[in-house]
Order: C-alpha cells, then structure tokens, then sequence
C-alpha cells in the first residue's frame, strides 16, 4: 500500500472501512484456499493483504476512539 492509499484511509468514514475491511478478509480467504491448491506464486501478496488488514483495522480503532 503506497503513502497516497493510506492517507486516502484516514480520510474515509468509519462505514466505508468496515466494508472495505470485509472485502479484504474475503480477498485473503480466497487466496489462502488456492494457496492449499497451489495455484499461487506470489506469497507477498498474502502478506501484503494481512498488513493492509491490519491498517484498516488500526484506523477503525483510532477513529472509534476519538469519538468517544
């Protein structure tokens, strides 16, 4: 994820996340089961995909707690 993409994070309302960060679980499930089928290469992208995840999550709790 580039600088732009998680400054356009922070900007984005705390619904608008949760769905992304749905997406993006859903996005992992799929590549962890063809992971099991060997039909990918490229194991970065998991790893790239879990700390985008984690992004996601960090700016909800943030956001979550600045409202409070």
């Amino acid at each position: 994820m580039k600088r732009r993409e998680i400054q356009e994070l922070k900007n984005k309302p705390v619904s608008e996340l949760h769905k992304l960060l749905g997406e993006s679980r859903e996005k992992l499930r799929i590549l962890k089961f063809d992971l099991a089928a060997g039909k990918v290469k490229d194991i970065q992208e998991l790893r790239s995909l879990r700390k985008d995840i984690a992004r996601i999550q960090t700016f909800i709790n943030n956001d979550q707690g600045k409202k409070e």
